[in-house]
């Protein structure tokens, strides 16, 4: 069961986040790769986050904050040993309940062009691609916003 983050968890969730995006080869390379104690704190400090844990160990987290007349889920990070159990899902599913409980009408990210098997998650959990977007610097699409809207 996912539980809230607290400022206590901020060094445990950069390094899961950094050890999650770390394979993706992105081009511009993933900002959460520079994910510190210090920026984590200030994420959650802004919004907030929930995680999943066992036997002492974040298995999984998800970073998430109110914007643009919505909740914007900022980083899902799942570990390597962890996939394929339905933590992403749960976790998610944390984020859209919050979304709820203050009374947003929709959850929405970013996610990379190439990283096909997120854009599978998120699609497998209700999320649809609304816009594509380029990096400064690029002439082409490198990132698409997704979007859940929320039944009352």
């Amino acid at each position: 069961m996912p539980r809230p983050l607290t400022p206590a968890d901020a060094a445990a969730t950069a390094a899961l986040i950094r050890t999650s995006f770390a394979g993706q080869a992105v081009d511009p390379p993933a900002s959460a790769a520079r994910e510190t104690a210090a920026s984590i704190a200030a994420a959650l400090a802004e919004g907030g986050g929930f995680g999943v844990e066992r036997d002492g160990a974040l298995l999984g987290v998800v970073l998430w904050q109110p914007d643009q007349g919505g909740m914007y889920l900022g980083r899902l990070a799942v570990a390597a040993t962890a996939r394929g159990q339905g933590l992403a899902p749960r976790l998610l599913a944390a984020v859209e309940a919050e979304a709820r409980r203050r009374g947003l009408p929709r959850v929405h990210l970013k996610v990379r062009l190439p990283l096909l098997g997120n854009r599978r998650l998120f699609r497998r959990c209700g999320f649809v691609e609304t816009t594509l977007h380029a990096h400064e610097g690029h002439d082409q699409p490198t990132y698409c916003v997704m979007e859940k809207l929320l039944a009352p």
